[in-house]
């Protein structure tokens, strides 16, 4: 185990009694968790200094999973072993997956009223802008260069009109960003001088093989346990399935990987509608934890409307802990394995020009969520249409949602006029949809 050798050291009650506010309290997506984390355990707490804080945040950056909470993770596991990484991450993710679960029971039972469908059709148009706004942060921030603008192009170009899987646009951006950084790094927004090589951690290959055999038994055991009982073409399984995959190809965080679900979920699965995934990205801006527990309300939906042997809302409940199961396990398994090698990680050029690479390419995919998004908010119907390799959406002009462009043009007012805050965006949509509905 590693300790820390600088600041102070919290007794592990203490440490559980913050990473527990934090949980309760981490609202604002990503960036603002990590900030919010940052003036915690850096500042206030002194837990950690600000370079190792930055040094576990790079390493956190190169995994696949939800970059906030696999920070907690690993200051919970340098400070307190594996009992404090479980701790801090577990509770990153907690308190919001049952806020969630209410939120999904309410949508699920409460479709119908007019109130609830008026907040719902609010919450689309914030989610539109949410997903716009990041698209912007996060490009301003990774195309440093026109290599990584191509990257982002090209990723547009490969998921919106040919369909191309994620994970492929993930592993050829990764590629590429390997590739090009021995030789040309400042093409990857990377320095020129390489940095220096550090002496790997003592028994670095035994603390990973440990933590890798016990992570994959703790991911696949809920799976197996639904197959043996329930056999393997149970939606629960599907689910466990489904979302174990999404756990390791979720570079770039949740706005990227929305995208790929998505289109998987709607257009592949049919567990939900277009406008229902909106919904639930529009919920999951709500709550605190990660954005990534969107996927809870989708694997809550699908499970509720398959619901045999169960009833709805058992198998609804069921739905909801698989998921959340099979996407946060893997992501910390990812972290105990991948600590003990963080220094090497850390000073690696071709892994640094592989993140850049994939966030490159992640930007391309987050403008093709955002178009996606719009054309399913502002029109009534969309038709995915296809000929050959090439696919398009087809939607009538004249269908344009007059309602939903007024309430997407205040959100946007709100979020980039006014720089309000998240939360107040999406509540303040939420009561203008609801008013709506009864004046209109």
């Amino acid at each position: 185990m590693t300790t820390v050798q600088s600041g102070a050291h919290p007794s592990f009650g203490e440490a559980f009694k913050v990473w527990l506010t934090i949980g309760c309290v981490n609202f604002g997506g990503p960036a603002a968790q990590i900030a919010m984390m940052h003036r915690i355990v850096v500042d206030e707490k002194k837990w950690v200094d600000e370079a190792r804080f930055l040094h576990a945040l790079n390493f956190c950056m190169l995994l696949p999973g939800p970059e906030a909470q696999q920070l907690a993770t690993y200051i919970g596991w340098l400070l307190h072993g594996v009992r404090g990484g479980l701790a801090a991450g577990i509770l990153f993710v907690l308190p919001g997956a049952f806020v969630m679960l209410g939120l999904s029971m309410l949508y699920a039972l409460g479709r119908g009223m007019s109130a609830v469908d008026g907040a719902l059709f609010g919450i689309k148009a914030a989610v539109l802008v949410i997903v716009v706004e990041a698209l912007i942060r996060i490009g301003k921030r990774a195309l440093k260069t026109n290599l990584l603008l191509g990257l982002a192009a090209a990723a547009f170009i490969g998921i919106f009109f040919f369909a191309l899987p994620f994970p492929l646009i993930v592993v050829t951006a990764a590629a590429v960003g390997y590739l090009v950084a021995r030789s040309h790094p400042q093409r990857m927004g990377l320095p020129a001088k390489a940095p220096e090589t550090v002496k790997p951690a003592a028994g670095r290959w035994r603390q990973a093989t440990i933590a890798t055999l016990v992570g994959l038994l703790t991911w696949w055991a809920p799976v197996a346990l639904v197959v043996l009982t329930l056999g393997s073409d149970h939606i629960l399984v599907s689910i466990g399935l489904f979302f174990s995959k999404l756990a390791v190809v979720t570079f770039g965080g949740a706005y990227a990987v929305l995208a790929y679900m998505a289109q998987q979920v709607v257009e592949t699965n049919g567990w939900l509608t277009a406008p229902e995934m909106v919904d639930a990205l529009g919920l999951a801006e709500t709550t605190p934890g990660p954005l990534i527990l969107v996927t809870q309300f989708v694997g809550f939906l699908a499970a509720f409307r398959d619901a045999a042997p169960f009833s709805a809302i058992t198998a609804g409940i069921l739905g909801a802990a698989m998921t959340t199961w099979v996407t946060f396990v893997p992501s910390m398994l990812w972290i105990f394995a991948g600590a003990p090698f963080i220094e090497q990680l850390q000073n690696s050029r071709r892994l640094s020009g592989a993140l850049a690479a994939i966030t490159g390419a992640v930007v391309g995919v987050i403008l093709n969520l955002s178009v996606w998004f719009a054309l399913h908010v502002l029109f009534g119907k969309v038709t995915e249409m296809h000929a050959g390799p090439l696919r398009w959406y087809a939607f009538d002009p004249l269908a344009l949602d007059i309602r939903a462009v007024v309430l997407a043009a205040i959100a946007g007012t709100l979020a980039f006029g006014l720089h309000r805050g998240l939360i107040e965006v999406v509540l303040t949509m939420a009561a203008l949809g609801a008013i709506m509905q009864y004046v209109f």
